[in-house]
């Protein structure tokens, strides 16, 4: 192998390294996040029961992924239980003689396994459009992404669904010279994406239009336009099709006979959104999961952005949690790399293929309901990190300088912050210890950090009186954390330490406002809870 050669795997191995050590050493560390339970408990359904009855609002395929590790992780299940998934979740975690972190960790290996797996498609993707440094580029800024390494190391859906996406444009990308291998990829692909999250939805007609264009791309040396036009079309038919067909397959894969039981005062909303809930050709529970959906984005859901709470949907939330969320250096490569490709008349054609499906998605993140975190546009990481491994194209002399320094800022940020990468912000708002004076929720605060406040309390304060109010799916007791809930007595006998969730502290009101007025902030545990003396 020549020398060259053997560096540019070393470095691939290296940065892909790194990003596991940072994934793992977070998902050993972390108590169940808010989502998480659910997902692991309808993963553990479906493996020991094949039922498709909980938390249907989400597609099956990532939550089988979390299966193929649950295999190895022993759990109980009552199969009697009744309760909701929320319950279901608490259930399987503690009540069952399950132990947590085996469970937890058995569901995060394959998420973590298919993160990095993903990194080795943005390297392809960027070598494919700007050579061997600009793969480098945008797997370093995968590799380091603060975003991606707290979410690809969470039981969740967020990474797998905006990855598989990736896949799909990619293989749809390079269907332009050999369609018969990739148009088949690029529609499995779609259709494991669609079986995942249904947030990908709006980017089908993208990849659909696309995948027919790169079957024109291909014949364009047969001088029959007619024959071009239906190749074309029936390409992009069929990628629709098989996309569809593996969104069925995900659903027998875990009930042959399709058993399904919609939910009672399941809302249907009618217009446009309800003909397309209607003729969309998936299993009847893939249907009902989009009824959900559309009710979750007709309610309002409490917020909290720059310090100031509200209540609604503001339609820059996303635009300034990115600004708040995203290393700068890795933002400027972003705006740089798409320029770029819009510049270069020879990555012109690539462009179609990365930024139009990132600003469709944005947008559509935008006008929703639910502004939790910037895990709801996970998928810019990847598209943008991508087009961003094409300034290598440029031929300014310090294009690659600034490209590198640009690239080691990022590097920095993101070592600097380990373990803690959820509630990482970049230095123009602070760093992470003021996340939370910005952002609540998935951005700083989704209840991963009760080992770590146990460890606190046992370590810095034995011995005294603590009140805790907690946002979270684990159970603070099991982690050894005994508290008094200060909503249980009169305000005036809240004394001692009072330990708050920072999603609380952003959103209190009544007597949770007075406690923490009225107290002294005195330590923070993981950049997501905050301990005031009373």
């Amino acid at each position: 192998m020549p020398r060259r050669r053997l560096l540019y795997l070393l470095a691939v191995v290296a940065l892909l390294g790194q990003m596991a050590f940072a994934m793992v050493t977070t998902a050993v560390q972390q108590s169940p996040t808010i989502d998480e339970p659910v997902y692991v408990a309808t993963a553990e359904v479906y493996r020991q029961q094949h039922s498709l009855r909980y938390n249907p609002e989400h597609p099956p395929l990532g939550k089988l992924v979390m299966a193929a590790g649950l295999a190895f992780a022993g759990a109980k299940l009552d199969p009697a239980f009744a309760g909701n998934q929320t319950r279901l979740g608490r259930h399987l975690l503690y009540e069952n003689g399950n132990n947590p972190f085996r469970v937890m960790l058995a569901a995060r290996l394959p998420i973590i396994l298919l993160t990095l797996l993903f990194g080795l498609v943005v390297l392809a993707f960027a070598r494919d459009l700007a050579g061997p440094v600009g793969g480098l580029i945008a797997l370093t800024l995968y590799a380091f992404s603060p975003d991606l390494i707290a979410h690809g190391s969470l039981a969740t859906l967020d990474v797998p669904a905006a990855g598989l996406l990736l896949v799909a444009f990619w293989t749809a990308w390079r269907a332009r010279r050999r369609p018969v291998l990739y148009l088949p990829l690029a529609g499995a692909a779609l259709g494991a994406a669609l079986a995942t999250r249904m947030s990908v939805l709006p980017a089908v007609p993208l990849l659909v239009v696309l995948a027919g264009v790169s079957m024109w791309k291909a014949q364009a040396d047969r001088p029959d336009r007619r024959r071009r036009i239906l190749l074309a079309g029936g390409a992009a038919l069929g990628v629709g099709v098989l996309a569809v067909a593996v969104v069925w397959l995900c659903y027998l894969a875990i009930d042959p006979r399709l058993r399904w039981t919609a939910p009672v005062n399941l809302a249907h909303p009618g217009g446009l959104k309800g003909l397309a809930v209607d003729l969309l050709p998936v299993p009847q529970a893939y249907r009902d999961g989009m009824l959900i959906q559309f009710a979750f984005e007709n309610k309002q859901f409490n917020g909290f952005l720059l310090g100031e709470a509200y209540r609604g949907s503001p339609w820059y939330y996303m635009p300034v949690a990115l600004l708040i969320k995203t290393p700068l250096g890795m933002l400027a490569l972003w705006a740089a790399g798409a320029i770029t490709m819009l510049a270069l008349p020879r990555l012109r054609a690539a462009a179609l293929y990365l930024l139009p499906v990132s600003a469709v998605l944005l947008l559509v993140t935008m006008t929703g309901a639910r502004n939790f975190g910037t895990r709801y546009v996970i998928f810019l990481p990847l598209f943008l990190g991508v087009a961003a491994g094409t300034v290598a194209l440029l031929r300014w002399r310090w294009a690659k300088i600034g490209a590198g320094v640009l690239v080691a800022t990022v590097a920095a940020g993101s070592l600097l912050t380990f373990p803690t990468y959820i509630p990482y912000s970049n230095i123009a708002f602070g760093g992470t210890s003021h996340t939370h004076e910005n952002l609540h929720d998935a951005n700083v605060d989704w209840g991963q950090d009760l080992p770590r406040l146990s460890a606190r309390l046992r370590t810095a304060y034995p011995e005294e009186k603590v009140w805790l109010v907690y946002k979270g799916a684990g159970v603070p007791s099991y982690y050894g954390i005994v508290a008094g809930d200060p909503y249980d007595v009169p305000e005036q006998q809240v004394r001692g330490l009072l330990v708050v969730s920072d999603s609380r502290v952003a959103l209190a009101t009544g007597r949770l406002k007075r406690l923490i007025a009225s107290s002294t902030p005195i330590d923070q545990v993981g950049h997501s809870i905050t301990i005031y003396r009373r």
